[in-house]
């Protein structure tokens, strides 16, 4: 629908470039469709979406369902390699690819605060519509609620994935056996580096970009080549150290990592040493953590490394028998450190 027809159906155009949300843009009336029309449409507008129903009918599907939620609530907005907009698609798209899933369809929600500037909720929606064009998978269905200033920081999005899971395929945490090999796809903690140097707080001035990024292409290689996979993981808020410490309860494996072996970008293994924080703990938004039997070691990583996203793949540790449930970690000064799940966040709405 063009400017001119939305101004003619309801009421003037919005101002994208000075224009704010307003509480009536949350109402439920001419401002709402307004604001939907001009700005959520044009960016994320497909079959689906135009419909303007209640709720969208699907295809069938002859295989198995996944479906994965997630909630975004990243401060800044916008940081060095992306912003809120897209961190919605691609986290959701990476939970539902963790499961061995094929991404298909995409809903949002999002919850604006009173005062945001329209040209930022623009940047915002544009960004999303692009993340989603670019891993082909569609927003199908969306909704938009508005809450009074100082209540909601800006903006929040809900999205919701739905893929399809082929016959045969299980993965999940329980599944992993002593004598794996742990794997991950490329340097750690950038995500959460990236977000805490954008806030300016500590004026670090750092050459960090966030790592978000669908996985959703590299998973699906990595499971063609190597279908013996059995844990798929993307590291996101906790950082590595709390998602091998989900993955150790759940298989009631002990898991233990090489110090040496870990892929930990320069300047974020600086900054880490400057502010006294651990990169295991720090969120990672384009990686995967990979637990495979030890002989498909070799070709998990070959396959991950030709990949763009895993061209920095490692092997970091093995699950072991003994002591179950434990993550510990060999440094490399000779000693032993237990790796154990975060008491508190260091680093506040990062995702």
């Amino acid at each position: 629908m063009s400017a001119a027809a939305d101004a003619a159906r309801f009421g003037p155009a919005l101002d994208l470039v000075q224009g704010r949300v307003t509480l009536a843009h949350g109402a439920g009336g001419r401002a709402t469709a307004a604001l939907i029309a001009q700005v959520f449409l044009p960016a994320l507008g497909n079959a689906w979406l135009h419909s303007a129903d209640d709720g969208v009918v699907l295809p069938a599907l002859g295989e198995r369902l996944v479906m994965a939620t997630d909630a975004h609530v990243v401060s800044p907005l916008f940081f060095p390699g992306g912003d809120i907009g897209r961190l919605a698609v691609h986290g959701t798209l990476n939970d539902v690819a963790m499961m061995g899933a094929r991404p298909l369809y995409l809903s949002a929600s999002f919850v604006l605060e009173e005062g945001l500037p329209l040209a930022d909720l623009v940047r915002i929606v544009t960004g999303m519509g692009a993340a989603a064009q670019e891993a082909g998978v569609p927003v199908v269905c969306a909704d938009t609620k508005v809450v009074e200033r100082g209540k909601g920081d800006g903006v929040f999005i809900s999205t919701t994935g739905v893929g399809a899971l082929p016959a045969g395929r299980d993965l999940g945490g329980a599944r992993a056996q002593a004598g794996d090999a742990v794997l991950v796809s490329g340097s750690i903690g950038r995500h959460g580096m990236a977000i805490l140097a954008a806030r300016g707080e500590l004026g670090l001035a750092l050459s960090v970009t966030s790592d978000s990024a669908d996985l959703s292409g590299l998973v699906a290689s990595l499971l063609d080549a190597v279908p013996t996979v059995r844990v798929l993981r993307d590291p996101t808020r906790g950082g590595v150290a709390a998602t091998l410490n989900e993955i150790a309860h759940q298989s009631q494996c002990g898991i233990w990592l090489d110090e040496a072996s870990l892929p930990v970008d320069a300047a974020v293994q600086s900054a880490c040493e400057l502010l006294g924080l651990d990169p295991l703990n720090l969120a990672c938004e384009g990686r995967v953590l990979v637990v495979c039997p030890a002989e498909a070691k070799a070709a998990a990583l070959e396959t991950l490394r030709r990949h763009p996203l895993g061209a920095g793949a490692a092997c970091i540790g093995a699950c072991v028998a003994e002591p179950p449930g434990v993550v510990q970690m060999r440094t490399r000064l000779g000693g032993t450190r237990l790796i154990d799940w975060l008491s508190a966040d260091p680093l506040p709405r990062i995702c």
